[in-house]
């Protein structure tokens, strides 16, 4: 009973720390996707961000400062996919992955110049670095049989952008279903002529989804540089940015829904991690490769077989071209 109660409550603590990146990015593209604009670039952002924050806290050693950067940079990013795709029309594929691209090339090499240290940046120290909070009496719970191990070891010792991740969900609900921004921002994504001719910007109203995708990368960034790892390292983002679009799409463009996709594709990862190197009766040992697409080759089955119909906002990819 002990053994299995440690295996469940490591597995769903792994499972909450491989989701956050997950869920924040996948609420960066629920702003950005109601709004009509397809966010491709989830993945560039976190990477941007992600390097953003490593560099900056290697250098100052604030950890706070590093998130800041992550913001700052992750921002940045999604108003070039805004001016691109809003203000000049373009193709809002395109221009994601042409900031997927630009980025995935251009941290490494500005980590090089600046570090030295093959396209990486220092390793952290602990200064420089989200560390774990240990929750009112998580301790002195942690013998009592079932609640505490849980409570211990599931809900407490996960750093602040976790708590913050678990936050966002009921948050970014309230604002996209139950404030006039989110009834204009849903509006904007399903008909934006109605919207204009309300007198409402529909420029305005993306770019201002846009900003908030780009702080909720630049969160999800920094977590992958400066709580889940201590630097940042090539492509470290490892496909989280497509997987998080794939749990919106899984969840319908709506927030809990999506949360549910992303710790379903989080628990997925978190598993294949934990069979690397196991052998499996009969068989013997997977190869890792195959263990480590686990999570992709769920994503795949679970949007081609098991997902249903999934309506997009019907302005989505739409470019809005104003009638004079």
């Amino acid at each position: 009973m002990e053994d299995t109660l440690l295996l469940v409550s490591t597995m769903a603590s792994a499972t909450l720390r491989v989701a956050t990146p997950l869920v924040l990015a996948a609420l960066a593209g629920l702003f950005a996707e109601r709004s009509g604009i397809v966010d491709i670039g989830l993945e560039g952002k976190m990477l941007g961000a992600a390097f953003a924050a490593a560099a900056t806290a290697a250098v100052t050693g604030s950890a706070w400062l590093g998130l800041c950067a992550a913001l700052a940079a992750s921002t940045l990013l999604s108003l070039i996919h805004g001016f691109a795709s809003i203000t000049h029309h373009g193709n809002q594929v395109v221009s994601g992955m042409a900031l997927n691209i630009m980025v995935a090339g251009l941290c490494p090499v500005l980590a090089n110049a600046w570090f030295r240290q093959s396209g990486q940046t220092p390793m952290l120290g602990q200064q420089a670095r989200f560390g774990p909070i240990a929750l009112p009496f998580a301790e002195s719970l942690a013998k009592v049989p079932v609640i505490g191990p849980l409570y211990s070891g599931v809900i407490s010792g996960h750093n602040i952008l976790v708590y913050l991740a678990a936050l966002a969900v009921p948050v970014v609900a309230f604002v996209v279903y139950r404030t006039s921004f989110g009834l204009r921002l849903r509006a904007v994504g399903e008909n934006p002529e109605a919207v204009d001719t309300a007198g409402v910007s529909v420029s305005r109203l993306r770019y201002q989804a846009l900003i908030l995708a780009g702080l909720l990368c630049g969160v999800a960034g920094a977590y992958l540089s400066t709580a889940h790892n201590a630097g940042f390292i090539r492509d470290m983002t490892a496909g989280k940015g497509y997987l998080a679009l794939a749990a919106l799409i899984f969840g319908k463009w709506k927030p809990v829904p999506t949360l549910l996709a992303c710790l379903l594709f989080a628990f997925a990862d978190a598993v294949q991690i934990r069979l690397q190197g196991v052998p499996v009766p009969g068989i013997g040992i997977i190869p890792v490769q195959l263990i480590q697409a686990l999570p992709y080759v769920l994503t795949v089955l679970l949007l081609a077989g098991f997902v249903g119909k999934s309506v997009a906002p019907k302005a989505s990819g739409i470019p809005y071209l104003k009638e004079r």
